[in-house]
């Protein structure tokens, strides 16, 4: 079964990923030279945004991987699809989130949301693999 306009929306998520990841990368990096920055540099807020800017290039590369899977295995057109929608919910609300928890740290109760969502769609990409 073809998925192209999955492989398609999947490899511009990492790429786009992969932008925001420089970008923001380029944003931090004007200011990390300040020791105090943020309140140093082992600071949750600190924290929070480097991994926020990592994350864009860890999901982007989850989804690329994505792309090509599904290209190349044949899977069970649900389980692209609920595989797809939660990676690409994890790809948007994992960074929203690291960012959102280093400007007001009570947001980090949203954590769930992207952690679940990634976890979803590695483990049916995985089950996929496992059944065939």
């Amino acid at each position: 079964m073809q998925f192209t306009h999955v492989v398609s929306i999947h490899l511009f998520a990492a790429w786009a990923g992969f932008v925001c990841g420089v970008s923001s990368g380029a944003a931090i990096g004007l200011l990390f030279h300040r020791e105090d920055w943020l309140g140093g540099y082992s600071s949750y807020p600190r924290r929070l945004l480097r991994l926020g800017h990592i994350s864009f290039f860890g999901l982007g590369l989850l989804n690329a991987l994505f792309a090509v899977t599904v290209a190349l295995v044949p899977f069970n057109e649900l389980t692209a699809r609920i595989a797809s929608l939660g990676l690409l919910i994890g790809a948007i609300t994992m960074p929203l989130c690291c960012f959102a928890s280093a400007w007001r740290k009570p947001l980090r109760v949203f954590f769930p949301i992207p952690v679940v969502s990634v976890l979803i769609g590695t483990l049916l990409v995985a089950m996929t693999f496992i059944r065939s």
